[in-house]
């Protein structure tokens, strides 16, 4: 049980940052992305971005695929899954979606 709590632990670690979150979310919209890639995605140098990819890999939230001498990063969304069965469905969706249908509504009436 301890190595799956460390396992938890590193994909919290992981998706504590908004960076990573960013990458992750640009991972989902176009897989298979390249280290160049991603460093336009934040505009950060190359170490910083390889700093946030070693942390995701390590949470196995990125898995790394080569193709020739190209190194492409692909979202596991597996230990997300695992951590949505885990954490949140365990509370009921219908009142949590009905108190987000309603805080939209309260939110988009006020902006009005």
């Amino acid at each position: 049980m301890l190595g799956r709590s460390n396992e938890i632990d590193k994909v919290f670690k992981a998706l504590a940052d908004s960076s990573r979150r960013k990458l992750l979310d640009e991972l989902f919209i176009n897989n298979g992305q390249t280290l160049s890639e991603m460093c336009q995605i934040l505009e950060m140098s190359r170490q910083a971005v390889t700093k946030h990819l070693v942390i995701l890999e390590e949470a196995n939230l990125v898995v790394i695929e080569w193709h020739g001498r190209n190194k492409l990063h692909y979202l596991n969304p597996v230990p997300i899954n695992e951590i949505s069965k885990r954490w949140m469905n365990k509370y009921e969706h219908n009142r949590l979606d009905a108190l987000s249908e309603l805080k939209k509504l309260e939110e988009d009436s006020n902006n009005e």
